[in-house]
């Protein structure tokens, strides 16, 4: 049970990037991707943004649950104010109200480091303090 979570920016560039493992069943937080699908992570990401292009002006939703679906597995998307995106590929089922939760969690870490002085918009994120509590919601939710 694994998790690819990335965020694109507003020119569609990837601006931060992470695998997780799932902690919950008796997880040990490692990913376990097939060494296919994980060649195949930024493809599926990439793919499904067309979709949520299509879908995020017709209606006034910001998280998409269930949004693409790629060899068992899913795709959620979450819209930032800033027309930021949040996506998230996993195999795990039955998790939508877990993964909309990181995703607002994560929006408020987001927004944080978009405040500082020294980040610029669609500049990748490089922040070891993000990345240290991103993990960190990731084994609260995830």
């Amino acid at each position: 049970m694994s998790y690819y979570f990335a965020i694109i920016g507003t020119n569609d560039g990837p601006l931060y990037e992470l695998e997780i493992g799932t902690y919950k069943q008796s997880g040990d937080g490692k990913p376990n991707f097939p060494i296919e699908i994980k060649e195949l992570q930024q493809f599926i990401v990439n793919a499904s943004l067309d979709i949520l292009q299509d879908q995020q002006f017709k209606n006034n939703q910001i998280f998409f649950k269930n949004l693409d679906a790629f060899y068992g597995y899913q795709v959620y998307s979450y819209l930032t104010q800033g027309n930021i995106k949040f996506i998230i590929s996993t195999n795990v089922k039955n998790q939508d109200e877990s993964i909309r939760q990181f995703f607002i969690e994560v929006n408020e870490l987001y927004v944080k480091n978009l405040l500082s002085p020294f980040y610029n918009v669609n500049d990748p994120i490089r922040s070891v303090g993000f990345d240290s509590r991103v993990c960190l919601l990731a084994k609260k939710y995830l």
